[in-house]
Formats: structure tokens, C-alpha cells, sequence
């Protein structure tokens, strides 16, 4: 399967490097960005170069030179991230054909509120924040509308996709709920029980439609009874 690719482009939230005599290496960008991008996960994103220059054995110096700024650095590291997140959640919301998509959504709940998830959701939750804003203006928008494309597409599956809207807002409500109280407890039964009434609703219109099948046939004269035989 194809990996699932953001809205964002990438490259114009990393901004450009500065020429300081001679460019910068792409393989060696690239590991500084892939290190930057873990720390930050595992320790939020700093305001200051020396934990980043820490974390990927070189200094501040070196991370000015391949990045250009401050602000650079911190924007490339969250656009990495982001894209990191988005093949993650974006792999665990697709439509699997042995699978309900309900019970896709109840696992990726799962996973997404947990020890894999939680790392994204405390960096992008800082975005939300005015210091962030100013890294990353939009974002807000762009969190939402990476999301609706593989919600309408897997909840098409059981016939509904115009409920992406619907489940995205559930989604993000209780997160930011969980994260003012940390009630998982609450939370996940909260989520159990709205997947229940989305299946109630897929379920129902099945129903409907197998009955209205039922009655255009029986409506229909047979060939014999129309001829008069």
C-alpha cells in the first residue's frame, strides 16, 4: 500500500538552507533531522539549539549550517514528525477487508491514545499554542483536513463517509479531553460507545435498503400475471 501522504508541503514549512560557501550534505541533513525528529518526540520540541545539538552528537553550529536558523530547524523537525504521524495514523485508519471499520476505528483508538500515538499528540498539541502558531501558521486547519480523506474513505466501507466530519470532531473532543484529565477509563468507553451507534446507524440503513429491495420486487407483476396466463 501506498504511504499515506499530508496535505502539507513539506518543503515549504522546512524553508530553504543559507549558502555559507559550500552546501550542505543530504544524508547528513537527513540524519540530523531524523535524530532532531526523535528527541523531539520523546522529549517535546525545545526552544533552544543545545538539547537538539545534544541529541545528534554535533553542536548548534553545525545543526545553523545545514538548517539555516533556529526557526528553520524547529519547522523541519515538526514537518518530519508530522509526516511520521500521518503514515502511522494514516495505516492504522485504512479499510481492512477482514474488518468491520468500526472495529478499525475502535484499534486505532487504541493506539492512537497510547504509547505510540502519545508522543505525536503532545507535539502537535503544542501548536495549538501562540508560540507554535508562529511555526507553523495554519496548522490548526491543516490538522483537520489530513484526516477527513482517510475518515470518508474507510467509513464508505459500511456506507456512511459523510460521517467523516462527524467522527473526526468525536475523535479530537475526547483527546483533548483525556489530555485535561487523563481519564482513559472514561474516555475509552466514551469512544466504545459512539462506535456502537455508528454501527447502529450503518446497520439500520442496510436494513432499510434490504427492505426497500424487498418491496420494489414484490411490487413487480410477474411475466405470467401481466400476460393474463
Amino acid at each position: 500500500m501506498a504511504a499515506f501522504r499530508s496535505t502539507v508541503d513539506v518543503a515549504a514549512v522546512t524553508g530553504k538552507d543559507v549558502d555559507v560557501g559550500r552546501r550542505p550534505q543530504p544524508d547528513i541533513k537527513n540524519r540530523l533531522l531524523d535524530a532532531c525528529a526523535d528527541y523531539a518526540l520523546a522529549h517535546g520540541l525545545p526552544d533552544r539549539l543545545e538539547p537538539l545539538a545534544t541529541a545528534t552528537g554535533t553542536s548548534a553550529r553545525m545543526l545553523i549550517y545545514h538548517f539555516g536558523t533556529r526557526d528553520a530547524l524547529l519547522r523541519a523537525v515538526l514537518g518530519h514528525a508530522r509526516q511520521r504521524q500521518l503514515d502511522t495514523f494514516g495505516d492504522l485508519l485504512r479499510v481492512r477487508p477482514d474488518e468491520p471499520y468500526t472495529a478499525t476505528l475502535q484499534r486505532a483508538w487504541t493506539s492512537i491514545t497510547g504509547l505510540e500515538g502519545r508522543p505525536y499528540l503532545q507535539m502537535f498539541g503544542q501548536l495549538r499554542e501562540s508560540a507554535g502558531q508562529q511555526l507553523w501558521p495554519g496548522f490548526r486547519r491543516t490538522a483537520t483536513t489530513d484526516w477527513l480523506g482517510p475518515l470518508e474513505d474507510g467509513l464508505r466501507s459500511i456506507g456512511r463517509p459523510e460521517l467523516a466530519t462527524l467522527v473526526l470532531a468525536v475523535i479530537r473532543g475526547l483527546l483533548m479531553d483525556l489530555d485535561a484529565t487523563a481519564d482513559t477509563t472514561r474516555t475509552d468507553r466514551a469512544f466504545h460507545d459512539f462506535l456502537a451507534a455508528v454501527e447502529q446507524l450503518s446497520i439500520g440503513d442496510r436494513s432499510t435498503a434490504y427492505r426497500s429491495q424487498e418491496l420494489a420486487g414484490s411490487s413487480t407483476p410477474s411475466t405470467d400475471t401481466a400476460s393474463g396466463t
